[in-house]
């Protein structure tokens, strides 16, 4: 059982960058595959992207492209989301969720974590 906790989250100007972690406080993340997620104010929730449970293969959204960044930090008991030149329109909660394989779809994960709030306002 995996319980997973996102920190990180704030505000920011447009433009500006943050950086999100998720870890689980039970068992280690180290193996398992990790995905961002994240959900504003009456739209769906969308996938940001995910990395593999083994070696760096990550896969980001098109929306994230060439601005956001999965990596995994703390001997791999973490993965940081980190997320640079902010639009508003990337204002959301954000979530990880943790599964067998890196996807863009969240069904395909078994855990996830209650998320944080990004703002992105001037």
């Amino acid at each position: 059982q995996l319980e997973l906790v996102e920190s990180g989250g704030g505000s920011v100007q447009p433009g500006g960058s943050l950086r999100l972690s998720c870890e689980s406080t039970v068992l280690s993340l180290e193996f398992w595959a990790v995905g961002w997620f994240r959900q504003a104010p009456g739209k769906a929730r969308e996938e940001v992207g995910c990395i593999s449970s083994v070696g760096p293969d990550t896969l980001i959204a098109d929306s994230a492209k060439g601005r956001f960044t999965i990596s995994r930090g703390n001997a791999r008991k973490t993965v940081l989301l980190q997320m640079n030149n902010l639009k508003r329109e990337d204002a959301a909660v954000y979530s990880c969720a943790a599964g067998r394989s890196c996807t863009l779809e969240l069904d395909d994960y078994d855990y996830f974590g209650q998320g944080t709030q990004v703002t992105v306002s001037s």
